[in-house]
C-alpha cells in the first residue's frame, strides 16, 4: 500500500488505517492542528528508539531534544493544514540521542480525522542516511575516474611522443609502444577502479607477469604488504616495466645467466613519516655500463619518482648488471578490508 492509498483510507476508516499504519516500514506520525503527536506507528518507534509515553501528547518539534525545531521545517508545517498544502521529502540532518547522526526527509500532507472531523497532519519519516553516503560515495567515484581517464589520456600522449623512432623499424616501434600500453594497462587493472588501495606484492606481480616463465631468472618478494594508493601503483607499475623492458633488452632477462630480484622493505625519514624503499637488483650480466644518452625510459623513471610519487631514484649501472634504489612515501603498511 502507497501513502495514497493510507490516505484514502483514513479518510474513510480510522480503524482500519491505523492497522495498516502499524505495519508500514517508515516511520508515521499523526499531529494535530498544533503539531502535537497524536499517534506514532511501531516504525517510528523502532527507528527512533521511543516509545509512546515520550511521543504522544508531545509537540513535534519538541521530540529528540527538539532535533527537529527547524525554523523552515516549522513554517513549512504550519502551512500545511491551513493551506492544504503538501511537503515532500523535507531533508533533515541530524545528531539524534539514540541513533546517532541521520539523514531524514520528511513529507507530510493534511487530512480529515474520520471520526471528528477535525483537521491533522500526516507525517512520514524516510531514513536516507544510507542512500546519501551512496550517493557521495558515487560522486566521489565518478569524479576519481574522470580525474584518472584525462590523467590516462596524458600518460598515453607522452609514451606516443616519447618513444623513440630513431634508427627502428615500425615494427620495433610498434612493439615498444604496445609493450608500454600493455603495462599501464595491467597496473591500472591492479588499482582497479573504485579501489581506494593496492597491494605492492599485487602490483608487482601483475606488471612482472610476462617474465615470470623463467621462475630461478626473476625472484619476487611477497612481503610486507605495503598498500599504494591508485596513483601510486600507476606510476610505479609504469616505472617497473620500464626497467623490466630494459633489463629485458640490456640486462639480466637478456642472458641466460641473468638473475633479477625485486625486493623491498619499510622505513621512515627524519620526521618519522613512512617510506618504502624499493630494491631492484640484477645480476649475472657482464659489461653493463651507463648510456650514454638519457632516454625516455630513464626520464620517465625519475620524474615519477621524484614528482609523482614524491620520492627518489638511484640508478646504478653496474658490469653485472642495473642496482636501482626507490624511496616512496607511504599513507599505511595496512591492506585494505574485504
Amino acid at each position: 500500500m502507497d501513502l495514497d492509498e493510507l490516505y484514502r483510507l483514513l479518510r474513510g476508516s480510522h480503524v482500519q488505517a491505523v492497522g495498516v499504519m502499524n505495519t508500514l516500514r517508515d516511520p508515521l506520525l499523526v499531529l494535530d492542528g498544533d503539531l502535537t503527536v497524536l499517534s506514532a506507528n511501531p516504525a517510528f518507534y523502532r527507528a527512533f528508539e521511543a516509545n509512546s509515553d515520550d511521543t504522544v501528547g508531545v509537540p513535534f518539534l519538541e521530540l529528540d531534544n527538539g532535533q527537529w525545531n527547524i525554523p523552515e521545517l516549522r513554517i513549512l508545517l504550519e502551512g500545511v493544514i491551513p493551506k492544504s498544502a503538501a511537503i515532500v521529502d523535507y531533508e533533515v540532518q541530524a545528531e539524534f540521542p539514540r541513533v546517532g547522526f541521520r539523514n531524514m526527509l520528511v513529507s507530510a500532507q493534511r487530512l480529515h480525522h474520520p471520526e471528528n472531523g477535525k483537521r491533522i497532519l500526516m507525517l512520514t519519516i524516510l531514513d536516507a542516511t544510507e542512500q546519501r553516503k551512496a550517493d557521495d560515495k558515487k560522486d566521489i567515484l565518478i569524479g576519481e575516474l574522470d580525474h584518472r581517464i584525462k590523467n590516462l589520456l596524458m600518460v598515453m600522449q607522452a609514451l606516443v611522443a616519447q618513444t623513440n623512432v630513431t634508427g627502428r623499424s615500425a615494427e620495433e616501434y610498434r612493439d615498444d609502444l604496445r609493450g608500454r600500453l600493455n603495462a599501464l594497462g595491467r597496473s591500472i587493472g591492479v588499482s582497479r577502479a573504485g579501489a581506494s588501495a593496492t597491494i605492492l606484492p599485487d602490483l608487482v606481480r601483475a606488471v612482472m607477469e610476462p617474465y615470470l616463465e623463467g621462475a630461478s631468472t626473476l625472484s619476487l618478494a611477497a612481503e610486507p604488504a605495503v598498500v599504494l594508493s591508485g596513483k601510486q601503483a600507476t606510476s610505479l607499475g609504469m616505472i617497473l616495466h620500464e626497467m623490466a623492458t630494459n633489463a629485458l633488452k640490456y640486462g639480466a632477462l637478456s642472458v641466460p645467466e641473468g638473475r633479477l630480484s625485486i625486493s623491498w622493505s619499510e622505513a621512515s625519514d627524519q620526521e618519522g613519516r613512512a617510506e618504502i624503499h624499493l630494491r631492484w637488483e640484477e645480476s649475472g650480466c657482464s659489461g653493463v655500463s651507463p648510456p650514454e644518452e638519457t632516454g625516455f625510459g630513464t626520464q620517465m623513471i625519475q620524474f615519477a619518482t621524484e614528482y609523482d610519487l614524491k620520492g627518489s631514484a638511484e640508478l646504478d649501472y653496474r658490469p653485472e648488471g642495473l642496482l636501482a634504489k626507490l624511496t616512496v612515501p607511504i599513507t599505511s603498511k595496512h591492506p585494505p578490508e574485504v
